[in-house]
């Protein structure tokens, strides 16, 4: 209930105060413009409608979900659902000094990834594991002095596929990769199903899916579907055949032996380097060029358009317009001269193949005599008398 208060009469001496000497300045009119923390909160609960309780509830649920971001160490960052992977025993054993042997996409949590992770998607799984392994963290929890050979590891990784060179040299020769490649099916594996358009489809479109990533030409086209034009498979293996590839294989180059000054070992090594490295590009090749010959023998799509180009060529033959008896004559000899020439190109090729497979054998043989009689005179030159 409200109290009634008398306020004191004023004194007798007192008297109002006199008007400033100076005139106060004209009115101005001014125009205001809404902004602040308070107007925007104004704004969004007018837009959607929300009473103050509702906005308030809104606000603190936000806040919510931020600090359980920045407790992640994201501030803030969506963490695009990687780095979360399953760390079993031995990955965490893993030898930083052997850190060429390590798949670093499994050490950073993108082994469903792999190639296909974008270079944001690397570095939010890089932090989770710097944040999950950081050698200072582990030892705190511990108190002890805590092994940091994963959070090498971890490292190495980041720096490796953080670099787009050094990337696609680890790309190239991806060990989850090459085990489905030595995975590749064969003849065996469609014997009596050499029909099955879906079993073909289903095998071989993932196959070129993945060998694809190492085109030098984009857009590559992929296998397609069983009813694709004549148009469409010829250039799909007109592609194929004659794919250009930028896979390398200096990944797996050997180091000079450590604490080693030698000028001549560092430039065998790097010999033997190279070699190794042009004789699995030629092995790969030549293993891309099988693919798409098993392929092509086995495409439904291929007998189809046989069929239909045989069909094509009784129902011409049938016609009053078809062919006459020299114009099929000529067309036979034409056939028959392509057929020669295509005989003879192989052969060509084979007769190439092989003298580059005797040269190749015979430096072989001249390089192991010359480190013979590199090793007989280091042998010499120990033995003799100082």
């Amino acid at each position: 209930m409200a109290t009634l208060v008398t306020l004191p009469s004023l004194p007798p001496t007192w008297t109002p105060p006199s008007e400033p000497a100076s005139s106060t300045s004209p009115f101005v009119q001014r125009r205001l413009i809404p902004a602040g923390a308070a107007y925007l909160a104004h704004v969004k609960r007018t837009i959607n409608n929300l009473t103050f309780d509702e906005y308030d509830k809104q606000v603190e649920e936000e806040q919510k979900r931020m600090q359980l971001l920045n407790a992640d160490g994201l501030n803030g960052e969506d963490d695009l659902g990687v780095g979360d992977e399953e760390e079993p025993p031995e990955l965490l054993l893993l030898d930083a000094k052997e850190w060429k042997k390590q798949d670093h996409y499994q050490v950073l949590g993108l082994s469903h990834l792999r190639y296909k992770a974008t270079p944001e998607q690397i570095k939010i799984a890089h932090r989770k594991k710097v944040l999950k392994h950081h050698p200072d963290k582990k030892a705190g929890a511990s108190h002890t002095t805590n092994d940091d050979a994963f959070f090498k590891c971890i490292q190495k990784a980041n720096e490796v596929l953080t670099n787009p060179e050094r990337r696609r040299q680890f790309d190239s020769v991806d060990p989850v990769c090459l085990s489905l490649e030595e995975d590749d099916p064969s003849a065996s594996d469609f014997k009596g199903r050499e029909k099955d358009a879906a079993l073909f489809f289903r095998t071989f479109a993932p196959i070129f899916e993945r060998e694809a990533r190492f085109s030098k030409k984009t857009p590559v086209p992929m296998l397609g579907e069983n009813d694709d034009s004549k148009e469409s498979v010829h250039a799909f293996y007109d592609f194929w055949y004659n794919f250009d590839s930028w896979r390398s294989f200096e990944y797996l180059d050997k180091e000079v032996n450590e604490g080693s000054d030698s000028r001549d070992d560092k430039r065998y090594t790097e010999k033997k380097n190279k070699s190794e490295r042009a004789r699995r590009k030629k092995e790969d090749i030549t293993r891309l060029r099988n693919l798409v010959d098993f392929t092509l023998n086995l495409d439904p799509r291929i007998k189809r358009i046989k069929q239909e180009e045989k069909e094509a060529r009784e129902a011409k033959k049938k016609t009053k317009g078809g062919m006459s008896a020299a114009e099929q004559k000529a067309k036979a000899e034409e056939d028959k001269r392509k057929a020669e020439e295509e005989a003879q190109r192989k052969e060509e090729e084979e007769k190439i193949a092989r003298a580059e497979a005797k040269k190749a054998k015979t430096a072989a043989a001249n390089a192991a005599k010359k480190a013979r009689r590199q090793q007989r005179a280091a042998d010499a030159d120990e033995a003799a008398p100082s």
